[in-house]
């Protein structure tokens, strides 16, 4: 049996402060009057839509399905809430990523539920196309948890067999609901690296 790492996705309750890692990638979060926030996140197909519905679910969070009507593109979005203005307050109207943001297995998990995906030689964190400056930031953060990173095409990409085999360790077992394919764990990480 393997030993769950103490900082893994799957040996840590999940928290509002996981949904950090949304931010980190696509999603965005409005404060409205300073006492409510709503968090938006475009999600590439239904697969990870559905596992983010479920992720959120066991946090508290509810979201309804939308179509963008700038981009046509799905997204989740959240009710305007209290308990998300404390991450919209951090974070900023303007995404910045938190000076002393270190992102742990939980805030990972949702980050590659939402945006993580199969690359060229490695696995590729999606991050905000209308936030280019959180990535310097996010690189640094990733570094922190022990997952050096490089800025690649829409996101930062993860290589080498320990770093994936890190990553994998923290974000955990992939949720199953059709993002098995996506998930940065098996075989896959043996051939990329």
């Amino acid at each position: 049996m393997e030993q769950l790492s103490f900082y893994s996705a799957e040996a840590s309750t999940p928290a509002m402060a996981d949904l950090a890692g949304l931010l980190c990638g696509p999603g965005r979060i409005r404060l409205f009057a300073r006492g409510t926030a709503r968090l938006t996140v475009p999600v590439a197909g239904q697969a990870r839509a559905k596992a983010l519905v479920s992720a959120l679910g066991l946090r508290g969070v509810a979201v309804s399905r939308h179509i963008c009507e700038y981009t046509g593109e799905l997204e989740l979005r959240t009710a305007f809430r209290a308990d998300l203005a404390p991450l919209a307050l951090e974070w900023g109207q303007r995404k910045r990523v938190p000076d002393d943001f270190t992102p742990d297995g939980n805030t990972l998990r949702l980050w590659t539920l939402a945006a993580g995906r199969w690359t060229d030689g490695g696995y590729l964190l999606g991050t905000d196309g209308l936030a280019p400056h959180t990535r310097d930031a996010l690189v640094a953060a990733l570094g922190r948890c022990g997952l050096p990173a490089s800025a690649y095409s829409g996101g930062l990409r993860i290589r080498g067999r320990r770093r994936l085999a890190r990553l994998g360790e923290l974000v955990g077992r992939s949720p199953g609901l059709g993002c098995d394919a996506q998930w940065p764990t098996g075989t896959e990480m043996r051939v990329v690296s």
